[in-house]
């Protein structure tokens, strides 16, 4: 995270010392489209928190535990509205596997995961408009599907 901060530091004064007036704007617009976004991330971080709280890592071993259509199922749905990041991620699904979490079940919750997004829909959705941001999740869905199965096919 330093690194990031020192590059992008190094990239502002650089920037600042090409054209000041070009950056100071970028700079100002930049910040208004925070703001304008704030209320919206605010709103998503409090109730990925508190659904954060409510399921524990248990109770997603015991939902996720296992193999067969109805775990897999309910992979491809809790991967679609969890919000954690892959550092998090894939270090539960080792702690799925270990506990009886078949491949197919895993390639599910993963893959839906980092590709689907229905908590941030609304944030995509001011962005992209309503229609892009359910179309893309619809498709992502679909190509998340096609990849669990075929890791099933592949891993077994």
């Amino acid at each position: 995270m330093i690194v990031l901060l020192a590059i992008t530091a190094g990239a502002l004064v650089l920037s600042l010392l090409a054209d000041r007036r070009k950056t100071l704007a970028g700079v100002r617009k930049g910040l208004t489209m925070f703001l304008s976004i704030l209320p919206a991330l605010a709103g998503v971080l409090a109730g990925v928190s508190l659904l954060l709280a409510a399921v524990t890592p248990d109770m997603l071993r015991d939902v996720l535990g296992g193999s067969g259509p109805l775990p897999f199922v309910v992979a491809l749905l809790v991967g679609s509205v969890a919000l954690m990041p892959g550092f998090i991620a894939y270090p539960l699904a080792g702690v799925l596997r270990a506990n009886g979490a078949s491949n197919p079940v895993l390639a599910a919750f993963i893959t839906t995961l980092m590709m689907v997004g229905v908590v941030t829909l609304p944030i995509e959705a001011r962005f992209l408009g309503w229609r892009v941001a359910l179309w893309r999740n619809a498709l992502a869905f679909a190509g998340a599907v096609v990849v669990a199965l075929g890791m099933t096919l592949v891993l077994g």
